[in-house]
């Protein structure tokens, strides 16, 4: 893991411990971190070099996360995650029964000012975002006491799997216990690095 994406998770980690002193389960943050992130990438994508057409409404959108302070943020993000769970299509489904299970405004405005909108986290290396994301699921497997070991395969076990599987290019890959989406990047790095492919393959893998 890069200096970057330890730097990323150990502050994410930093925080869930503040949040797990409210009662917090690592479950409900990463919940709340997913919503999160997900207003935030979609703001960047508005913005250069992507330039596309909002997705999220005005109104719900992160500007209007980040411009609030105190109990005026703690209700709007409420109300916003409600909304939202309420629009049509994918947008809908994707917010559907959200609820903002940080009830400390102050706590809720440094995760999002202080952590979230530091980074621009579409711009940052998909390698970044994947092992910020399984470091802290590795953190919470390593928490003998309710940790999610359960649900967490290692990346050297996944590496394994997927070199004795050896994907080849234009196959279509099924993991039906999905969870982050590890065997997915394993085996699209794997496709990479031990084929040339050409313009048609690699648009397949992308």
């Amino acid at each position: 893991m890069s200096n970057h994406s330890q730097q990323i998770v150990q502050k994410l980690w930093n925080y869930c411990n503040i949040l797990r002193d409210d009662g917090l389960s690592y479950g409900d943050y990463v919940e709340q971190l997913t919503y999160l992130l997900f207003l935030k990438m979609a703001d960047e994508q508005t913005k250069p070099p992507f330039n596309k057409p909002p997705t999220i409404p005005k109104d719900y959108d992160w500007e209007s996360l980040l411009k609030r302070d105190g109990d005026e943020l703690e209700t709007h993000y409420r109300h916003a995650l409600e909304t939202l769970g309420k629009e049509k299509g994918l947008l809908g489904v994707i917010f559907r029964k959200a609820q903002n299970k940080i009830q400390d405004p102050a706590k809720l405005r440094r995760l999002i000012a202080d952590l979230i909108d530091r980074e621009q986290w579409m711009t940052l290396d998909a390698d970044v975002k994947g092992d910020a994301y399984e470091g802290l699921l590795q953190k919470n497997a390593e928490d003998v006491k309710g940790g999610a070991g359960q649900y967490f395969t290692p990346r050297p076990l996944i590496k394994a799997i997927v070199e004795v599987m050896r994907p080849e290019p234009g196959t279509t890959i099924c993991d039906p216990a999905c969870g982050t989406g590890g065997f997915f990047l394993a085996a699209h790095d794997y496709i990479a690095h031990n084929y040339e492919l050409d313009k048609e393959e690699k648009k397949f893998l992308r």
